[in-house]
């Protein structure tokens, strides 16, 4: 038996980068994975059909998703999957402005795609586990839900005002329902990736004194990738983890331990 054989595992932003990289990881343990994203989902469907089990792709504008809009979506995975077992929280967008300068637009966007849009899905979730999902469900078992926070969750970074906005909240909301939902047999907890070679950093990465100046402090001496980041998910959303609750891994190559 692989590790997530017969779970019900939801991805958001599993259409690239890291987001596609834990769907696989999932996928490569046996789980049928619902990929939610804005985008297209075909690669990331193929490659995990390849694996031999099942793939699920669901289109969600998360600029426009809602509460209902929540609901909805976690009814409709229920209704095709049967159940969820584990939530992994994970798109999202950044964009880079001086503060002066940064357009109401722009803070709009990703408040609501990196912190509203989560909170929701965590809401709907967790709403499904008190009202079904744990009454059919065996005594031992768990909802597990991840988020995807940040080193911005506990640094300011420069130029991105609304992204460490929205990543101190997703840290926020990460230890504020495991305060609520911990009773309830719902592991809550969040993933702070580092400097993660994704289309979100090519900026950086493009730009030669700021690729050096970074990759000057990460005790590892290089970016990181994408599966680095899945292995701490699954960490995160097994049974390993149970009596683990409103924590934030960072894998980010020793940056924070600098």
């Amino acid at each position: 038996m692989k590790r997530f054989s017969e779970k019900v595992v939801i991805v958001t932003g599993a259409s690239r980068g890291i987001g596609q990289a834990i769907a696989l990881a999932f996928a490569g343990e046996g789980a049928h994975v619902t990929g939610v994203s804005s985008g297209d989902q075909s690669e990331t469907a193929r490659k995990a059909q390849a694996l031999g089990v099942k793939f699920t792709a669901l289109t969600a504008d998360f600029a426009q998703l809602t509460q209902k809009g929540a609901a909805e979506l976690v009814a409709q995975v229920v209704r095709q999957a049967g159940r969820v077992d584990a939530l992994v929280n994970n798109a999202g967008i950044i964009r880079r402005a001086p503060a002066v300068d940064f357009s109401e637009a722009d803070w709009n966007a990703v408040i609501q795609i990196n912190l509203t849009a989560p909170f929701f899905l965590c809401q709907a979730v967790a709403k499904w586990w008190l009202t079904q999902g744990r009454g059919q469900s065996s005594p031992e078992a768990r909802l597990k839900i991840v988020n995807i926070a940040s080193l911005l969750s506990f640094q300011g970074g420069i130029l991105v005002p609304a992204y460490a906005a929205s990543k101190s909240g997703i840290a926020g909301i990460t230890r504020a329902l495991a305060n609520e939902w911990a009773r309830e047999r719902i592991n809550i907890n969040a993933v702070a990736p580092g400097y993660i070679a994704t289309e979100n950093t090519r900026a950086l990465r493009e730009d030669a004194r700021r690729n050096d100046a970074i990759l000057s402090r990460i005790p590892e001496g290089r970016w990181g990738a994408p599966d680095d980041i899945a292995g701490g998910c699954m960490f995160l959303a097994s049974a390993d983890s149970n009596y683990l609750n409103g924590s934030i891994l960072n894998i980010d190559g020793g940056w924070l331990a600098r």
